[in-house]
C-alpha cells in the first residue's frame, strides 16, 4: 500500500471549559466561609461590583444619579442604562457570557440570569435578627463579648520567674514553656532540643525538672505515664506499687486483673483501690485553661417542620453573600473612557461582575433543590431517626433532578444542614446499602451501625456479644451481613472485640 499526503475533513464534538465554567464548576464546591472569601476578593478587584443588603440595589453617590440622569436627557445611548442592559453588540468584549452553564445549571432560563434575588432564595433569617444591633442597640448580644481567658503557657510564663532566677535557666525554660501542647504535654526530642540550643543534657534536664513542678500538676510530661506519676507525686501518693501499676497500663487498657496482679505483686482489692486513684487523675491537664476555640458549623440549609406534616427547606440567608452590580457607576464612567484599554477594562469588569451574581444565583438554587430531593428521599430518618435512614447514592439524586452526579457531589461537598435532629453534613445521607435476608428492602449501613452499638450497649456482663452473635441477631431483623463487616463497624466506632469488653465489665464490677 502506497504512502501519501492527502487532506481530510472531519467533523467532533468536545467540551470547552472556559475560565468563567471552570470557576462556576469551583464555586459549586466551596464551602461558605470560602465563598465569603472568595466574594471579598471579588469586591476589592472589581470596581462594578457592590455588596448587596437584603437584594435591595445599592445606594448610588448624589453626583452618580446626578451625572446619570443628565446622560439620560442628553440622548446619549452610551450612558443610558438600558444600553448597558443590552447585548452590546458593538462591543465584543462586553458581549454575552460564552459559558456553557447547561450542564452544571440545566433548569435555569435566560430570565434568571439577573441579580440574585435573596428574597426567593434565603428563607427565613436563620438567627432571627431583626436589625442591625450595634453595641448598645436592642438587639446587642451580650454574651458575645467576653472576658480574655488565661492559655495554658501564659499561667506557665507567669510561674517561671519565681522558680527560676537564673538568665539562662529561664531562657531554657521559656523555650521548654513554648514547646508545650494544649493538653499540657511536652512533644519534644531532647537530644535535639539540646543539640538547637546548646545547652548540657543535664542542665536542660534538671530546669524541666523544676518547670515539671508547676500548676497544673503533670505539665511537662512527655508520656502519659509520666503525666499520671506527676500528679501522684503532687498528692504524695506515688510508691513502687503505683509506678509498677504506670509501667503496664497497657495490661490496664485491656482490662487484665489477673496479669496486673503478677505483675504489681498486690491483691485484688489493693489494685482495685490503686485503679480508683489513677481513674481520679487528669491524663490532660492543660484543657483546664483557655486553649483554640472551635468554630461552631453553619449550616447552609435549613429544614422545619411544615403545619402540614411535611418539610421546609430553605437557604441561611446569613450564609449566602450577596453582591450587586453598580450599572449607575458604569454609565458615569464608561462616558469617560477613551482609550481601548479603558473600554476592555470596563467591558470585562462589566462581564465579571455579571457572571459572578448570575453564579451566585445558580448556586443557590442548586444547593436548595439539591437538598429538596435529599428530604424527600430520606423522608424517614426526619421523622422517625436514624433507623428509618435509606441506602442512597448520588446516582439517584442527580437521575431524580435531571442533574449529572460530579455536580451534586460538588453540591454536597463542604455543605451542612440543620435539621431537628442535629447539624448533618449532606454527604452523611449517602450510605452504601446493606441486603435483607428476606429479599425485602435494602438497609442503609449508617442505620446498620447504630444497631449494632445499640445491641452492644444492652449487653449484659454475663452475656457479651461476639461478632457471630451480633451477625445472628441482625439476620434475624431481616439484615443480611457478614461477620467481618460486623467487625470493621465495630471498630470504626471505637468500640472493642467481645474478649475485652468482658473483662472492662468484670473490672466495672468488682470496683462497684
Amino acid at each position: 500500500m502506497a504512502i501519501n499526503a492527502r487532506l481530510e475533513l472531519r467533523q467532533s464534538q468536545q467540551l470547552v471549559m472556559t475560565p468563567q465554567l471552570q470557576q462556576a464548576i469551583k464555586l459549586l464546591q466551596l464551602s461558605n466561609l470560602e465563598l465569603a472569601d472568595f466574594v471579598a476578593t471579588e469586591l476589592e478587584r472589581n470596581p462594578l461590583l457592590e455588596p448587596g443588603d437584603n437584594g435591595e440595589r445599592p445606594e448610588a453617590a448624589p453626583e452618580r444619579e446626578r451625572e446619570a440622569g443628565e446622560a439620560k436627557t442628553e440622548g446619549d445611548p452610551s450612558a443610558s442604562d438600558e444600553w448597558v442592559g443590552s447585548e452590546q453588540g458593538t462591543s465584543e468584549a462586553a458581549n454575552a457570557l460564552d459559558t456553557d452553564y447547561d450542564n452544571i445549571y440545566p433548569d435555569t432560563s435566560a430570565a434568571e440570569l439577573g441579580r440574585l434575588d435573596s428574597t426567593q432564595l434565603a428563607g427565613s433569617s436563620w438567627s432571627g435578627a431583626k436589625g442591625g444591633g450595634g453595641i448598645g442597640g436592642d438587639d446587642t448580644n451580650l454574651e458575645a463579648f467576653t472576658s480574655e481567658t488565661l492559655s495554658l503557657k501564659d499561667h506557665l510564663g507567669q510561674q517561671l520567674p519565681l522558680a527560676l532566677s537564673q538568665p539562662a535557666e529561664r531562657l531554657v525554660g521559656q523555650h521548654l514553656i513554648d514547646l508545650v501542647d494544649d493538653a499540657g504535654y511536652l512533644q519534644v526530642d531532647m537530644e535535639d532540643f539540646c543539640e538547637k540550643l546548646g545547652a548540657d543534657r543535664e542542665f536542660v534536664g534538671q530546669v524541666l525538672g523544676v518547670l515539671q513542678t508547676f500548676d497544673p500538676p503533670g505539665v511537662f510530661a512527655r508520656s502519659l505515664a509520666e503525666c499520671l506519676a506527676l500528679q501522684l507525686k503532687d498528692l504524695n501518693r506515688y510508691d513502687p506499687q503505683i509506678a509498677a501499676l504506670l509501667d503496664n497500663l497497657d495490661l490496664l487498657a485491656k482490662h487484665d486483673v489477673a496479669k496486673l496482679r503478677k505483675a504489681i505483686g498486690v491483691d485484688a482489692e489493693e489494685l482495685f483501690d490503686m485503679i480508683n486513684e489513677i481513674k481520679a487523675l487528669n491524663p490532660k491537664p492543660g484543657l483546664a485553661f483557655g486553649s483554640v476555640q472551635v468554630q461552631p458549623v453553619v449550616p447552609d440549609v435549613i429544614i422545619r417542620p411544615s403545619s402540614d406534616g411535611g418539610w421546609i427547606v430553605e437557604l441561611n440567608s446569613e450564609t449566602l453573600p450577596r453582591v450587586l452590580v453598580d450599572r449607575t457607576y458604569f454609565t458615569r464612567v464608561s462616558r469617560t473612557a477613551h482609550s481601548d484599554a479603558d473600554k476592555e477594562y470596563l467591558s470585562e469588569c462589566l462581564q465579571t461582575a455579571n457572571w459572578l451574581v448570575k453564579s451566585l444565583d445558580q448556586r443557590a438554587r442548586t444547593i436548595l433543590k439539591v437538598s429538596r430531593e435529599i428530604v424527600r428521599q430520606q423522608d424517614g430518618f426526619f421523622t422517625y431517626g436514624i433507623q428509618h435512614l435509606r441506602p442512597l447514592n448520588l446516582k439517584t439524586v442527580a437521575d431524580a433532578i435531571s442533574m449529572h452526579e460530579s455536580t451534586v457531589s460538588r453540591v454536597t461537598s463542604n455543605k451542612y444542614m440543620a435539621t431537628t435532629r442535629g447539624i448533618f453534613e449532606l454527604k452523611y445521607f449517602f450510605t452504601s446499602a446493606i441486603q435483607s435476608a428476606e429479599n425485602g428492602e435494602a438497609h442503609s449501613s449508617e442505620s446498620v451501625r447504630y444497631r449494632i452499638k445499640q445491641l452492644i450497649d444492652a449487653e449484659k456482663a454475663s452475656a457479651v456479644l461476639s461478632d457471630d452473635g451480633i451477625v445472628e441477631l441482625l439476620r434475624s431483623d431481616g439484615i443480611d451481613i457478614a461477620r467481618r463487616t460486623v467487625a470493621k463497624y465495630r471498630e470504626a466506632m471505637r468500640i472493642p472485640s467481645s474478649v475485652q469488653r468482658r473483662r472492662q465489665k468484670k473490672a466495672q464490677a468488682q470496683v462497684a
